[in-house]
């Protein structure tokens, strides 16, 4: 960073090439994880979606996500024993759909490590 402005480039130049080339992943890493964490979330997800157990037809209808079946059926699952499949089977999912997104966090990050991205 002290080289780029010695040799007469500006802050902003610096910041573009220089600084942002480092952080970048970092960046890119924290972008996925937080998309990760965002299949995990439970009760923020029941309040901002709408919690209504039926397809949509566009984006912007409420909608039934996964985190919710699993949180609003965890109750009855040892009543119903074909419960305990489905709710098992659906964290399962789950557990699976967030572990590909770490492993591409993952993968990313070696990538821009090693300069290919």
């Amino acid at each position: 960073r002290e080289v780029s402005l010695s040799l007469g480039a500006t802050k902003w130049q610096t910041i573009k090439h220089v600084v942002l080339r480092k952080a970048r992943p970092g960046i890119l890493a924290a972008i996925i994880l937080g998309f990760s964490r965002a299949f995990g979330e439970t009760m923020a997800v029941l309040m901002v979606v709408g919690n209504v157990a039926k397809v949509p037809s566009s984006v912007f209808d409420p909608a039934y996500p996964l985190t919710a079946l699993i949180a609003n059926t965890f109750g009855e699952m040892m009543s119903i024993p074909l419960y305990d499949s489905a709710i098992l089977l659906a964290a399962l999912m789950l557990l699976i759909v967030v572990l590909i997104f770490n492993i591409l966090a993952r993968m990313v990050l070696i990538k821009i490590e090693r300069g290919v991205i």
